[in-house]
């Protein structure tokens, strides 16, 4: 019963409608669509009572409730046996009476939906069939509120545990950059010790190796932000041009030595944004390093800065391309695609939704598109022409 969460609450309009509606049909000044639990009546909707609830104790409702049955009442004060009952909805000076059992979708009798006048009158057939009827409108109104009531309590709890994994995310990363930085730091000093010399082959993998560790960790740093939450950016004029000449260094010297066959062409004029450069290049390198990573060792990428009322930055791979079906989702945190599993693709499923959350914050958007004639994918990023930033 207490699923609904109905019991002093405000009525439904809904349930004030379908009691309005059965006042109307029966031509009677009350109708009331009426929940019961061990204590109380409580009128979820109703018309022409002066009371929200009345006790369940010797109610007439609480007795349809219990015995699952309609039960029809010409003139009340005919009914000896209705002396040992209160009034059926609450009120004084009722005659007639007519009350069908509200049944959920669970089989479970919750309450009643009745109709009643001050003057003995009598019920036949069709009218208590529609009176039933009107019952099972209830039925399907409860269970309506009761779906939006679970969907929203599935909404918080999904809530809760998005906030929890953004919560465990950016714990774990934080615990493990500050050791491997300091590993990192060892490794330098050893790298430049001369008395070293023997041990170098095996010193340049580690460092490799442990500075792509904390190139993770800084991943999901920055992808365990919440979405919508405010990014921290420098607003200057930025040219795309050294955007993407910066990105290009940093994507090679990041990929461990596998070739990258990078060119950057400009069309146009020089494409200046307001913005910060460091995310800028951070936002463009994860693009290119998407593309070489989707690519054949020895393919071109080519990276494309056009002026134009939004300036943007292409990255045009010739890769397998994006599966139709999973190009919605790989700017989603941790989406990582069935190529990247099956081809053991290094990566965390962070990179694009980085980008995203980069270029939105600067006022832009991020496109990815595949053409279904060729394999190969472009990504654009979008950006507004110099104009100041909504911190």
């Amino acid at each position: 019963m207490h699923r609904y969460q109905l019991f002093d609450q405000p009525r439904r309009r809904i349930l004030d409608d379908l009691a309005h509606l059965a006042s109307s049909m029966f031509d009677l000044p009350i109708a009331a669509v009426s929940l019961v639990d061990e204590q109380r009546v409580w009128f979820a909707g109703a018309v022409g009572l002066t009371s929200d609830d009345a006790p369940a104790a010797r109610s007439i409702c609480a007795r349809i409730v219990a015995t699952g049955r309609a039960l029809i009442i010409s003139d009340i004060r005919a009914q000896p046996w209705l002396e040992a009952f209160s009034d059926p909805v609450g009120e004084s000076s009722i005659r007639s009476y007519a009350g069908a059992p509200i049944v959920d979708e669970d089989g479970h009798v919750v309450g009643v939906l009745s109709v009643a006048g001050h003057q003995a009158r009598q019920f036949d057939d069709r009218e208590r069939d529609l009176l039933e009827r009107l019952a099972g409108q209830a039925a399907g109104h409860l269970a309506a509120i009761r779906s939006r009531l679970a969907l929203t309590e599935v909404g918080e709890e999904l809530s809760r545990l998005v906030r929890r994994e953004e919560d465990l995310v950016a714990t774990v990363s934080h615990e493990l950059r500050t050791p491997v930085t300091s590993m990192l730091g060892y490794l330098e000093l050893l790298v430049d010790e001369d008395s070293s010399g023997a041990y170098q082959p095996f010193l340049e993998p580690m460092r490799r190796n442990g500075a792509r560790l904390v190139r993770m960790v800084d991943d999901l740093l920055a992808g365990a932000v919440p979405v919508g939450a405010a990014m921290d950016l420098g607003c200057e004029p930025v040219d795309l041009a050294a955007v993407a000449e910066t990105a290009a260094v940093l994507c090679v010297n990041h990929l461990n030595g596998r070739p990258a066959d990078i060119s950057i062409e400009t069309v146009g004029e020089q494409a200046t944004v307001q913005g910060d450069f460091t995310r800028l290049c951070q936002a463009t390198e994860h693009l290119l390093r998407n593309a070489v990573l989707y690519s054949p060792a020895t393919s071109p990428i080519l990276v494309r800065v056009t002026t134009s009322e939004r300036p943007c930055i292409e990255v045009v791979d010739y890769g397998r391309g994006i599966p139709a079906d999973e190009l919605p989702h790989v700017t989603q945190r941790f989406y990582r695609g069935q190529q990247a599993r099956r081809n053991a693709v290094p990566g965390m499923g962070l990179g694009l939704a980085i980008a995203r959350g980069i270029v939105e914050a600067h006022g832009g958007s991020l496109t990815l598109t595949c053409s279904p004639e060729a394999d190969g994918t472009t990504a654009c990023l979008r950006l507004p022409a110099r104009r100041p930033l909504t911190r």
